[in-house]
């Protein structure tokens, strides 16, 4: 009788059993996916790693440079030390009348199993010869396609006899805040090397006019320079660039040009061994609220005309004080957008332009000239007129120069170089303890190029109005870009 009625409940609960059962499976499974996806991590780099590596390329140039005078005052004229002091400097190449050739490295990667290969124009700039080595160890000689400094790319060929291993561009929009990516390449010299991490930011602006740069937190020191970001499916989605450290070492804070931006750039230089961006031919300045407001603009977006030059846009009608709202089919946002978008269409389309003038709304028809055409030079007989300034300055610590052609020599800089020449560095200042030395090269103060003392004065005249504690300045060292913010108390 017990066993009976033992029997018949568990017959009778068998179905809520099974129920339960599924119903726990099913708990179970979606459990286990959740945390697969809030994980996100993949088990290991390695397969990725091992796949996309033979693409990947050390770059060492070489460069023939003016010799440097050798250390002075070492021992006393006429002392009967210095024949032997002479000497030796002669014997270790020091000599100031010998010139010295000088080897820099960096990273890049094969875009095409002919022999293309993508690195950082600041990588190879000044170079007479260009190695890759490759991951197997073969070295190949590669001639120079062409460069853009604007985004600081270069294009690069070797002749092999059989295809190349090599990678392709993948879409870097669509990589998002928080995503996996791995860069590859050869920092400090050390040789291949990989280092992961995650989309830090989006679209990030550093200095130049085409900039769209994604932040990582994956390591990049000196040497990765032209190397690949790439994401889990192995696409590269930016070039490895540039860094934000005091001291110069990678502090989880890197720059990749995107490569939306690095495509069409190869592109050109592919075909044209040059870039040819469009250009509209208008000065234009940001809209800001009290602006939109006067123009009775309902909100402050657009790109303001300020001036209209000879050129395209004055052919078509466009006039100082016309809020341009649309081009080409794209709603505009500020000028950065708007700069972008004309330098990526090509040179001679005819593109419409949609204009608020005057509280209303009229399109025109622009044929893009060629931004590389209208580029002006600041003449000679303007740098006559300019006020004299002085050799040198004590600024934040650091004394500087404007370049000159004995500086750039001293530095073994390009003829086209410009900025202000680190010449020495307090020792107890912050900028010592940030890194910066004698023979850095300052390009730009507060996102803006400084040519003279004056410009540096000026930008930090501009910070201190604004309210700032500190500047940001873009140094350069042996052609390796990076940023250092330093604080305006000590110029005040």
């Amino acid at each position: 009788m017990k066993q009976t009625s033992l029997a018949a409940t568990f017959q009778g609960a068998r179905p809520l059993r099974l129920f339960w059962l599924a119903t726990l499976s099913m708990v179970l499974i979606l459990s286990q996916s959740l945390m697969a996806a809030a994980r996100g991590a993949p088990e290991s780099f390695a397969d990725l790693a091992e796949r996309i590596s033979p693409s990947v390329v050390n770059i060492t140039t070489s460069t023939m440079v003016a010799g440097r005078t050798g250390p002075q005052g070492i021992v006393p004229e006429g002392s009967p030390f210095e024949d032997f002091f002479r000497e030796f400097q002669d014997r270790n190449g020091q000599n100031g009348d010998r010139p010295r050739r000088s080897s820099a490295l960096g990273s890049g990667f094969v875009i095409s199993e002919d022999g293309f290969i993508v690195t950082n124009n600041h990588v190879i700039e000044g170079a007479d010869e260009i190695t890759i080595e490759f991951f197997s160890g073969r070295e190949l000689v590669a001639t120079l396609v062409g460069t853009d400094p604007n985004t600081d790319i270069a294009l690069l060929k070797v002749e092999a006899e059989e295809p190349l291993p090599f990678v392709r561009f993948g879409d870097s929009d669509t990589a998002r805040v928080g995503d996996w990516v791995m860069a590859m390449g050869n920092p400090l010299g050390q040789g291949f090397s990989v280092s992961a991490g995650i989309v830090s930011a989006r679209n990030r602006a550093l200095s130049g006019t085409y900039d769209d740069y994604i932040q990582t937190d994956a390591a990049i020191n000196r040497g990765n320079s032209g190397g690949p970001l790439f994401n889990m499916s192995g696409d590269v989605i930016g070039v490895n660039t540039a860094i934000l450290s005091p001291n110069g070492g990678s502090i989880g804070i890197g720059f990749s040009m995107a490569s939306n931006v690095v495509t069409k750039v190869v592109d050109q230089l592919k075909e044209f061994g040059e870039t040819r961006r469009g250009w509209l031919g208008v000065r234009i300045q940001d809209l800001t609220p009290d602006m939109a407001e006067a123009l009775g603009l309902a909100d402050a977006t657009g790109a303001m005309v300020s001036d209209v030059p000879e050129g395209p846009a004055m052919d078509a009608g466009l006039q100082a004080g016309d809020v341009i709202t649309s081009f080409d089919g794209k709603e505009i946002e500020d000028t950065r957008q708007l700069v972008r978008l004309v330098g990526n269409t090509e040179v001679g389309k005819a593109v419409r332009v949609i204009v608020n003038r005057n509280g209303t709304t009229e399109t025109l028809l622009v044929t893009l000239g060629r931004r590389e055409d209208s580029e002006e030079t600041f003449p000679a007989s303007q740098q006559q007129d300019l006020p004299e300034e002085p050799s040198s300055m004590d600024l934040m610590g650091l004394t500087l120069s404007p370049l000159t052609a004995d500086l750039r020599q001293e530095l073994a800089l390009e003829d086209s170089a410009r900025g202000l020449a680190v010449t020495a560095v307090d020792e107890a200042s912050e900028a010592f303890e940030k890194g910066l030395r004698p023979g850095d090269v300052i390009t730009e103060a507060g996102q803006a190029q400084v040519l003279s003392l004056s410009d540096l004065e000026d930008k930090i005249a501009e910070a201190q109005e604004a309210g700032r504690k500190s500047i940001l300045l873009l140094v350069r060292r042996g052609g390796d870009p990076r940023f250092v913010a330093l604080s305006l108390e000590a110029t005040e």
